[in-house]
Parts: structure tokens; sequence; C-alpha cells
């Protein structure tokens, strides 16, 4: 079997257009700063927001939590909505990030998987054999309807849309995990440091792999897109465990299928000056430096980058081809004010060598943050000449 489990033609959705109450058709979000750094063109101070900005650093966020399960909460449309405004009311970020978390259209497609404290997404059963493979894949991602809203995705579509109708000009963006780091998940049971057995099952059995791949794909795939349908402007896609793959592995056996869910979107577009765009895709890895060119190759249109290596060189590596987003260390937030504004201003700095930038962390922002330096950092971000 071949490696390629990217577009088929007879299987991926086609190109359509968003339909005239989305906030791009409609132009409420289309001029945003965001989509267009997004897009290529340099704003005179880059848009910013961050990832996990929706989150334990907030005081109303463990309110509102309080005694209620993260994917119960991930999957009430009020209550996701509401996670979801907290920190654009909050800090002023030019984007909302909506509050979800990517192993829920796992569990909305059968999968025992729960969100254990202090530990993260652990499988009842996790998938390690052809035969778990196969157990697997029997449940067809197209019952994932991305545009249902009686379907499994029913509960997202209404909360993205709730989140919508209050965000007015500022932009939403959806998200999903990207297949190897389900597939991760799925084949350790668990988070891992090494995952060492999801990398074996990638040689062992390529073409149990491959079909674990590709099911991934369309299962986050549709995820992200009913996102998008319901009102996303933007999509971002994640690879949390990326990191751990060479490059030959990456691109062999995991880019393609990233390729596939990212096509689930790429095809939806609608009317600007100029004439029909795509919605913007953006794609994030960990420890992904020397996979930055083979995951711009996947069809992103923005690479995100994490701390660990300079927007700059990052940049370089990439021909200084494509927005970047990032990459403030997350530790830093924990720093004197001082050591932090000349970190950022570094990095706004390094992001300059790249056609546009957007703000962010290089990963996710710590639960002991405290929020008045988040408030601080986007009002220093947006006060520069």
């Amino acid at each position: 079997m071949s490696s390629d489990v990217s577009a088929d033609p007879h299987d991926q959705p086609a190109t359509a257009a968003l339909g005239a109450a989305h906030p791009l058709s409609r132009g409420v979000t289309a001029a945003a700063p965001l989509i267009r750094a997004y897009q290529g063109e340099r704003m005179p101070q880059p848009p910013v927001w961050f990832m996990r900005q929706a989150g334990r650093s907030l005081p109303e966020y463990r309110a509102l939590r309080e005694g209620t399960a993260m994917l119960d909460a991930c999957l009430d449309p009020q209550m996701a909505s509401e996670i979801t405004l907290q920190p654009v009311r909050r800090h002023g970020v030019d984007a909302a990030i909506f509050f979800s978390d990517i192993v829920v259209p796992l569990r909305l497609a059968g999968v025992a998987v729960d969100i254990v404290p202090g530990r993260g997404p652990v499988l009842e059963r996790p998938v390690r054999t052809a035969s778990d493979v196969a157990r697997l894949t029997a449940a067809d991602p197209a019952a994932l309807a991305p545009d249902d809203v009686c379907g499994p995705l029913g509960p997202v579509i209404e909360g993205v849309r709730r989140t919508v109708d209050q965000l007015g000009p500022t932009p939403l963006i959806g998200f999903g995990g990207a297949p190897f780091t389900l597939a991760a998940y799925l084949v350790e049971g668990g988070p891992s440091k090494d995952h060492l057995r999801a990398r074996t099952l990638m040689h062992a059995d390529p073409e149990s792999w491959q079909a674990l791949m590709r099911w991934c794909a369309d299962v986050t795939g549709a995820f992200l897109r009913a996102q998008v349908l319901a009102g996303a402007s933007a999509a971002q896609l994640f690879d949390s465990w990326a990191g751990s793959l060479s490059l030959d592995d990456y691109a062999k056996h995991v880019a393609p299928a990233s390729t596939r869910a990212l096509e689930h979107v790429r095809g939806l577009t609608y009317d600007a000056e100029g004439g029909a765009r795509n919605v913007p895709l953006v794609h994030f890895g960990v420890g992904t430096g020397e996979l930055l060119k083979a995951m711009r190759d996947t069809g992103a249109d923005v690479i995100g980058v994490d701390y660990r290596i300079p927007l700059d060189e990052a940049s370089r590596r990439l021909g200084h081809s494509v927005p970047l987003q990032g990459n403030v260390d997350p530790a830093m937030l924990g720093a004197p004010w001082s050591v932090l504004e000349q970190h950022v201003r570094d990095v706004i700095e390094r992001g300059a060598s790249a056609p546009a930038h957007v703000l962010n962390l290089g990963h996710g922002v710590p639960p002991d943050t405290d929020p008045g330096v988040l408030t601080r950092l986007v009002e220093l971000v947006h006060g520069l000449d």
C-alpha cells in the first residue's frame, strides 16, 4: 500500500462556498487584522492571541467549570461559548479560539476516551494491533456530518454559532488535533514521553498505520469543517507530538494524513475583493523546528512556531515564503515585566523577516499565569508604533 493517505478525489469534501451568513462572506471578519495577517498582509502591529487563552489561568473559567468534567464542558454549547469569550473580554485579544479539546471528535466517533485531571486524555482500550485498527476504522467518519446540527457534531456547531453571534468583528479560530497526535493517543492509550508504541506500529505494520492515519484525518477534518461551516473564520491544526518524529518519518508516514485533514477545510471559500479566497489554515507543532517545510507543504497557509527556534531562523528555513505565528516562550510570562517586554519585542523584531506575523505563545498559557500579565502584553503589542 502506498504511503500516500492524503486527498482522494472520490472521498474528500468538494469545494464549496461558505454560506451567505458566514462572518467572512458578510465581510464582518474578512478585514480583521488576524485574517489579513494570515493571508500574508503585514499589519502595523502584529495581531495577538494566545494558545490556551481560554482556560485555567482565568478565575472566571475556574468558577464556571467547577464540578463539570472537561469533555462535558466542551460538549455544552452554552458553557463552551462562554469560556471562548472570556479571554476576549478580559484581554482584548485579536481572535478567539473555540474552547474544546482535540479528543472531542474521537469521543463523538464512539471512542471511549476521558480527560483525567493531571494526566490528560486516557483511552479505555488502546489501538495497538491490526485487529484493533480494523475495529476502530469500521466506524465511518462520515457519520460526523459537519453540517448536521442534529448529528454527533451538533453541540460543536451550536457552540460555534453562539460564540460567533457575540464576537462581532473578532474572528473565531476553529481547531483540531493533527492525525499523528490523535493516533499517538489512540495507540499509547494516553500521554507518552516518546510515543514509542505509535512509532513502532508505523514501521511494523504500515498498512494498519495508514488506515489509522486516514481515519484520524477524516475524523479531525470533519471536526474542523464543522467549526468553519458554523462560523469560524480560520482553522488551526495542532500536532502536539510530531516533534518525536524524524523528518523522514514525518514526510513519509504523517504529512500525507495532515494534508488529508486540511483538505476538509481547504475547499471552503468566500468571495472577497479580487476573487474567491480560502479560509486561512494554520499548522502548529511542538518541537517541530526540523519539520517546518514539510508542515508547510501539507497545505497550510500559516506556520505556527514553538519557542525552541527563533522566528527569523524559522522564516529562513521556510524561504521567507509564509506568514508565521508565535513564539513567545510561555516561561517568560512569569518573569519580571522588563524581561518579558524585552523578549516580546525581540520576537516581534524577528517576526519581521516573515511576510506577516501573528504574535502568540510558543505553546499554551501555563495554568498559573497571572491574567494581568496577558492583558498587559496585549496592550503593549497594540500600542507599538
